[in-house]
């Protein structure tokens, strides 16, 4: 169950049925093969194919102030997030948060190893549409007590969520109530890493507003 603050239309519970998160959703394809080799050299198994979808567990989202995860190895990454529910597209923001260590040998189970964090504010989606590649991500790690950006850039670079759902659908289509969809992120500023707290924006320049969501990440000891 989730609960979303809806701008213009009050406060919406709703059961999430689906988590769908995108893979290599950036418009450059000439980036996204170099990301590819880069990551299969290290020893990543990568689709051949983009962008692609992981399904996740619908019992791995959450929009928890605090997130417990196995060591060090994970990291957070910000997204924009569309929730449909009964009443239509929603836009909200929210982070894929990933074992960095277990993506190495499997992205599969990496994307099932994390929760994946949304926020409690929403858009309604056709409001900003049409001036998707306008909209702003951000996000900063707090490490050791000191707080620096991590991420930010425009929705320009990357796919508009109607051309991901219909990938996604195989066509025409429209997802089913009950269904999240985490749109895919832009690079970090330095290298990925761990952090103790992870704080995540989506700006929408043209309505002149802000989404904005914090949580801290307890690291559970691990025995390897």
């Amino acid at each position: 169950m989730i609960r979303l603050e809806r701008e213009g239309a009050g406060v919406a519970e709703a059961e999430i049925n689906d988590i769908v998160v995108g893979g290599m959703t950036a418009l450059d394809e000439d980036a996204i093969h170099h990301h590819l080799e880069e990551m299969k050299a290290i020893g990543v198994k990568m689709p051949d194919t983009f962008p692609f979808f992981f399904r996740i567990s619908a019992g791995f989202l959450t929009q928890a102030d605090r997130v417990q995860v196995l060591g060090t190895d994970s990291s957070g990454e910000v997204e924009a997030v569309v929730v449909t529910l009964d009443d239509g597209r929603w836009l909200t923001l929210g982070s894929d948060h990933t074992d960095r260590k277990v993506e190495a040998y499997s992205i599969n189970v990496s994307k099932q190893m994390c929760p994946k964090i949304i926020g409690r504010k929403a858009w309604r989606f056709d409001e900003v549409s049409g001036h998707w590649d306008k909209l702003i991500i951000r996000s900063w790690t707090t490490t050791d007590g000191v707080r620096a950006l991590y991420q930010e850039g425009p929705l320009a670079s990357m796919r508009h969520p109607d051309d991901l759902t219909a990938r996604y659908l195989g066509g025409a289509g429209k997802l089913a109530a009950g269904t999240v969809l985490f749109c895919g992120t832009i690079g970090a500023m330095g290298p990925l890493a761990h952090s103790e707290r992870f704080e995540m924006e989506i700006e929408d320049p043209v309505l002149g507003r802000r989404i904005g969501h914090g949580y801290d990440v307890e690291a559970l000891s691990r025995i390897d």
